[in-house]
Protein backbone atom coordinates (compact mmCIF):
# COMPACT_ATOMS: atom_id res chain seq x y z
CA UNK A 1 0.00 0.00 0.00
CA UNK A 2 1.46 3.53 -0.64
CA UNK A 3 0.95 6.55 1.51
CA UNK A 4 1.82 9.94 0.41
CA UNK A 5 1.88 12.60 3.03
CA UNK A 6 1.61 16.69 2.42
CA UNK A 7 3.17 18.26 5.74
CA UNK A 8 5.05 21.62 5.00
CA UNK A 9 6.53 20.48 8.75
CA UNK A 10 9.87 18.34 7.41
CA UNK A 11 10.09 17.16 11.23
CA UNK A 12 6.23 16.20 11.22
CA UNK A 13 6.62 14.42 7.72
CA UNK A 14 9.70 12.37 8.29
CA UNK A 15 7.58 10.97 11.56
CA UNK A 16 4.65 10.44 9.96
CA UNK A 17 6.73 8.16 6.75
CA UNK A 18 8.98 6.53 9.69
CA UNK A 19 5.81 5.30 11.60
CA UNK A 20 3.94 4.37 8.53
CA UNK A 21 6.89 2.51 6.94
CA UNK A 22 7.73 0.79 10.34
CA UNK A 23 4.08 -0.94 9.63
CA UNK A 24 4.33 -2.17 6.47
CA UNK A 25 3.71 0.27 4.64
CA UNK A 26 5.34 2.70 1.03
CA UNK A 27 4.93 5.99 1.97
CA UNK A 28 6.89 9.46 0.12
CA UNK A 29 6.45 12.71 1.80
CA UNK A 30 5.69 16.41 0.43
CA UNK A 31 6.40 19.39 1.21
CA UNK A 32 3.98 21.10 -0.77
CA UNK A 33 1.28 20.62 -2.82
CA UNK A 34 3.51 21.53 -6.53
CA UNK A 35 5.50 18.39 -5.42
CA UNK A 36 2.36 16.36 -4.81
CA UNK A 37 0.66 17.41 -8.07
CA UNK A 38 3.90 16.68 -10.49
CA UNK A 39 4.69 13.33 -9.09
CA UNK A 40 0.72 12.07 -9.33
CA UNK A 41 0.83 12.51 -13.08
CA UNK A 42 2.74 9.27 -12.99
CA UNK A 43 1.92 7.03 -10.14
CA UNK A 44 -1.03 6.91 -7.87
CA UNK A 45 -1.35 6.44 -3.96
CA UNK A 46 -3.62 4.23 -1.78
CA UNK A 47 -4.25 6.98 0.46
CA UNK A 48 -3.03 10.48 1.09
CA UNK A 49 -2.77 12.11 4.50
CA UNK A 50 -2.90 16.15 4.64
CA UNK A 51 -2.17 19.03 6.02
CA UNK A 52 -4.52 22.33 6.02
CA UNK A 53 -2.10 25.13 6.42
CA UNK A 54 0.44 24.92 3.80
CA UNK A 55 3.51 27.35 2.15
CA UNK A 56 1.30 26.92 -1.44
CA UNK A 57 -1.91 25.73 -1.25
CA UNK A 58 -4.11 25.63 2.40
CA UNK A 59 -5.24 21.50 2.04
CA UNK A 60 -9.12 22.04 1.82
CA UNK A 61 -8.86 23.56 -2.10
CA UNK A 62 -6.44 20.33 -2.24
CA UNK A 63 -9.16 18.34 -1.07
CA UNK A 64 -11.62 19.77 -3.39
CA UNK A 65 -9.17 19.31 -6.12
CA UNK A 66 -8.69 15.58 -5.33
CA UNK A 67 -12.51 14.79 -4.42
CA UNK A 68 -13.57 16.86 -7.95
CA UNK A 69 -10.96 14.76 -10.60
CA UNK A 70 -12.67 11.62 -12.18
CA UNK A 71 -9.34 10.17 -11.66
CA UNK A 72 -8.45 10.93 -8.14
CA UNK A 73 -11.53 11.37 -6.43
CA UNK A 74 -11.80 7.56 -4.62
CA UNK A 75 -7.93 7.71 -3.26
CA UNK A 76 -9.08 7.79 0.56
CA UNK A 77 -7.97 11.01 2.22
CA UNK A 78 -6.98 11.86 6.04
CA UNK A 79 -6.89 15.55 7.03
CA UNK A 80 -3.73 16.04 9.66
CA UNK A 81 -3.53 19.49 10.86
CA UNK A 82 -3.72 21.98 14.13
CA UNK A 83 -6.92 23.15 13.47
CA UNK A 84 -9.77 21.18 15.27
CA UNK A 85 -12.88 23.47 15.46
CA UNK A 86 -16.06 21.81 14.79
CA UNK A 87 -16.60 23.80 11.60
CA UNK A 88 -13.20 23.00 10.58
CA UNK A 89 -13.55 19.43 11.16
CA UNK A 90 -16.93 18.78 9.37
CA UNK A 91 -16.14 20.92 6.18
CA UNK A 92 -13.40 18.38 5.43
CA UNK A 93 -15.80 15.31 6.05
CA UNK A 94 -18.49 17.08 4.08
CA UNK A 95 -16.35 17.64 1.06
CA UNK A 96 -15.09 14.35 1.38
CA UNK A 97 -12.12 13.37 3.48
CA UNK A 98 -12.49 10.23 5.36
CA UNK A 99 -11.11 10.62 8.48
CA UNK A 100 -9.65 14.06 9.86
CA UNK A 101 -6.71 13.47 13.12
CA UNK A 102 -5.72 16.52 14.89
CA UNK A 103 -2.06 17.90 16.12
CA UNK A 104 -0.92 17.13 18.47
CA UNK A 105 -0.84 13.25 17.81
CA UNK A 106 0.78 9.82 18.62
CA UNK A 107 1.80 7.83 16.52
CA UNK A 108 0.53 4.51 17.01
CA UNK A 109 -3.05 6.33 16.80
CA UNK A 110 -2.02 7.43 13.92
CA UNK A 111 -1.55 4.16 11.71
CA UNK A 112 -4.43 2.56 13.27
CA UNK A 113 -6.79 5.07 11.89
CA UNK A 114 -4.91 5.23 8.70
CA UNK A 115 -5.47 0.77 8.40
CA UNK A 116 -9.30 1.50 9.68
CA UNK A 117 -9.66 3.79 6.27
CA UNK A 118 -8.17 1.40 4.18
CA UNK A 119 -10.08 -1.51 5.13
CA UNK A 120 -12.85 0.70 4.58
CA UNK A 121 -12.26 1.38 1.18
CA UNK A 122 -11.19 -1.92 0.30
CA UNK A 123 -14.76 -3.07 0.94
CA UNK A 124 -15.79 -0.21 -1.60
CA UNK A 125 -13.03 -1.40 -3.74
CA UNK A 126 -14.43 -5.00 -4.37
CA UNK A 127 -17.78 -3.82 -4.71
CA UNK A 128 -18.27 -0.66 -6.89
CA UNK A 129 -14.60 0.19 -8.17
CA UNK A 130 -13.92 -2.23 -10.79
CA UNK A 131 -14.59 -1.96 -14.24
CA UNK A 132 -14.87 -5.20 -16.18
CA UNK A 133 -13.95 -5.58 -20.16
CA UNK A 134 -13.12 -8.61 -21.67
CA UNK A 135 -9.94 -9.45 -20.35
CA UNK A 136 -9.00 -5.81 -19.23
CA UNK A 137 -9.85 -4.81 -15.46
CA UNK A 138 -9.36 -1.34 -14.47
CA UNK A 139 -9.57 -0.96 -10.71
CA UNK A 140 -10.47 2.47 -9.96
CA UNK A 141 -9.19 2.78 -6.61
CA UNK A 142 -5.56 1.50 -7.13
CA UNK A 143 -5.59 2.90 -10.71
CA UNK A 144 -4.71 -0.52 -11.67
CA UNK A 145 -5.02 -2.22 -15.18
CA UNK A 146 -4.30 -5.79 -15.89
CA UNK A 147 -5.04 -7.64 -18.71
CA UNK A 148 -4.92 -11.00 -18.97
CA UNK A 149 -3.95 -10.45 -14.95
CA UNK A 150 -0.86 -9.38 -16.07
CA UNK A 151 -0.56 -5.12 -14.95
CA UNK A 152 -0.20 -2.48 -17.78
CA UNK A 153 1.06 0.77 -16.82
CA UNK A 154 -1.04 3.47 -18.18
CA UNK A 155 0.13 7.35 -18.44
CA UNK A 156 -2.88 9.52 -16.87
CA UNK A 157 -4.03 10.59 -20.57
CA UNK A 158 -3.82 6.50 -21.83
CA UNK A 159 -6.03 5.43 -18.38
CA UNK A 160 -8.75 8.41 -18.93
CA UNK A 161 -8.85 7.15 -22.70
CA UNK A 162 -9.74 3.21 -21.73
CA UNK A 163 -11.81 4.81 -19.26
CA UNK A 164 -13.75 6.82 -21.66
CA UNK A 165 -13.89 3.27 -23.86
CA UNK A 166 -14.94 0.47 -21.10
CA UNK A 167 -17.43 2.77 -19.78
CA UNK A 168 -19.24 3.18 -23.07
CA UNK A 169 -18.54 0.09 -25.07
CA UNK A 170 -19.68 -0.11 -28.89
CA UNK A 171 -20.21 3.91 -28.37
CA UNK A 172 -18.07 5.96 -31.07
CA UNK A 173 -16.29 8.92 -30.09
CA UNK A 174 -15.22 11.76 -32.71
CA UNK A 175 -11.68 12.72 -31.62
CA UNK A 176 -13.37 16.49 -30.91
CA UNK A 177 -15.09 14.18 -28.26
CA UNK A 178 -12.72 12.62 -26.86
CA UNK A 179 -10.47 15.86 -26.89
CA UNK A 180 -12.96 17.83 -24.80
CA UNK A 181 -13.32 14.98 -22.35
CA UNK A 182 -9.87 13.72 -21.65
CA UNK A 183 -7.82 16.62 -22.08
CA UNK A 184 -10.33 19.42 -21.14
CA UNK A 185 -12.49 21.92 -23.74
CA UNK A 186 -9.91 25.02 -23.04
CA UNK A 187 -7.22 22.49 -24.58
CA UNK A 188 -5.45 23.59 -27.73
CA UNK A 189 -4.44 21.08 -29.69
CA UNK A 190 -3.91 18.80 -32.96
CA UNK A 191 -6.56 15.86 -32.91
CA UNK A 192 -3.57 14.14 -33.69
CA UNK A 193 -2.43 14.08 -30.38
CA UNK A 194 -5.85 11.42 -30.19
CA UNK A 195 -4.54 9.55 -32.52
CA UNK A 196 -0.66 9.06 -31.12
CA UNK A 197 -2.25 8.24 -27.34
CA UNK A 198 -4.99 5.77 -29.41
CA UNK A 199 -1.92 4.03 -30.68
CA UNK A 200 0.38 3.50 -27.80
CA UNK A 201 -3.12 2.31 -26.01
CA UNK A 202 -2.92 -0.16 -28.45
CA UNK A 203 0.15 -1.41 -27.99
CA UNK A 204 0.42 -1.34 -24.19
CA UNK A 205 -3.07 -4.05 -24.14
CA UNK A 206 -1.61 -6.25 -26.12
CA UNK A 207 -4.24 -8.47 -27.74
CA UNK A 208 -6.80 -6.76 -26.26
CA UNK A 209 -5.75 -3.26 -28.28
CA UNK A 210 -7.77 -4.76 -30.91
CA UNK A 211 -10.88 -4.02 -29.17
CA UNK A 212 -10.45 0.13 -29.88
CA UNK A 213 -11.87 -0.35 -33.48
CA UNK A 214 -11.17 2.81 -35.67
CA UNK A 215 -14.30 3.83 -37.52
CA UNK A 216 -12.73 5.70 -40.43
CA UNK A 217 -13.46 9.72 -40.92
CA UNK A 218 -15.36 9.84 -37.47
CA UNK A 219 -13.54 8.54 -34.32
CA UNK A 220 -13.10 5.67 -32.07
CA UNK A 221 -14.91 3.32 -30.33
CA UNK A 222 -14.33 -0.41 -28.45
CA UNK A 223 -16.19 -3.42 -29.00
CA UNK A 224 -15.83 -6.81 -27.69
CA UNK A 225 -13.31 -9.06 -29.97
CA UNK A 226 -14.94 -11.96 -31.32
CA UNK A 227 -13.18 -15.21 -32.70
Amino acid sequence: MKIWCIEDDENINNLITYALESQGFETEGFLNYGDFKEKIKNDMPDLVILDIMLPDTDGITILKNIKSDENLKDIPVIMLTAKNSEIDIVKALDIGAEDYITKPFGVLEMASRVKAVLRRCEKTIISTNKIVFGDIVMDTQRHLITVNNQKIELTLKEYSLLKLFITNPQKVFTRENIMDTVWGDSYVGESRTVDMHIKTLRQKLRAMGDAIVTIRGVGYKIEPITE
